[in-house]
């Protein structure tokens, strides 16, 4: 990363404006339309908070525009910083090496552009509580009965990683009180393990609440494979992410600033 920059708060950093660095959010992509109408939806609500800023919205893949193209117009575009928030929950493959991989590249084609990337949005309470939202209006009404929780996540090959999205449905648990388990549409517990580990402590109702951020092909498979199930919305553009993602902005320009002074 570029270190030998003026002060990056100074007022020349984005020609736009003039109220601080670029914003590039970078977000999976997906064949679903569904899914890059959303990322474009919380591209708008993110830079709707801050219009002095640039802000613009790029995908690691099966979507357009790419992190090349627009890292390459924001440097077209005079800018001298930018920082990256990736548009993700969990910090896997994509936030550790992919992203990382093609900033070094575009580091090297603008070597006068600063690059930072911030941390990935992840567990978040804020979004939880954005999570927990859709859970009670899922249950607003609701028949008598007990009631359970499987929350569904993406799932990883690291069981590391599981282990720390599974903490999402111990805080759902604590915040709501119900039931809960968690479950993963490309690994294991899948939902159904989930449904009998829920019907097993007890469980009348089920609600699979998915920690999404977009409806997709992946919350289309957990729908297909427990029909009969109450499926919560995904977050969506859920006013939180836009507060999260300027806390991951801000805390990553904190950071640059402290290293330059």
């Amino acid at each position: 990363m570029n270190r030998t920059l003026a002060p990056l708060r100074g007022p020349a950093v984005v020609p736009r404006g003039g109220g601080g660095p670029a914003l590039i959010l970078v977000a999976h992509g997906s064949r679903d339309p569904r899914s890059a109408a959303n990322a474009a939806a919380v591209r708008d609500r993110v830079a709707a908070a801050r219009p002095d800023l640039l802000v613009r919205l790029a995908f690691l893949d099966l979507n357009a525009p790419s992190v090349d193209q627009v890292v390459d117009a924001v440097a077209a575009q005079g800018c001298s910083h930018a920082i990256v928030v990736p548009l993700l929950l969990g910090s896997a493959f994509h936030a550790r090496v992919d992203l990382p991989g093609l900033l070094d590249a575009a580091r090297r084609r603008h070597p006068l552009l600063d690059l930072a990337q911030a941390e990935v949005l992840g567990p978040d309470p804020r979004l939880i509580t954005a999570l927990c939202e859709r859970i009670t209006e899922a249950t607003a009404g609701y028949p008598g009965g007990r009631i359970g929780i499987a929350v569904a996540a993406v799932g990883s090959s690291r069981a590391g990683a599981n282990a720390r999205t599974a903490e999402v449905a111990v805080e759902v648990a604590r915040r709501t009180g119900l039931l809960t388990e968690i479950c993963f549409a490309t690994s294991e517990p899948t939902v159904l393990a989930a449904t009998e580990r829920l019907r097993d402590r007890g469980v009348e109702h089920i609600i699979v609440a998915p920690w999404f951020l977009a409806p997709g092909l992946l919350t289309d498979r957990l729908r297909t494979t427990a029909p009969g199930l109450v499926h919560t919305p995904a977050l969506g553009a859920h006013p939180a992410l836009a507060e999260v993602v300027w806390d991951r902005y801000d805390t990553a320009l904190d950071a640059e600033w402290e290293l330059s002074a």
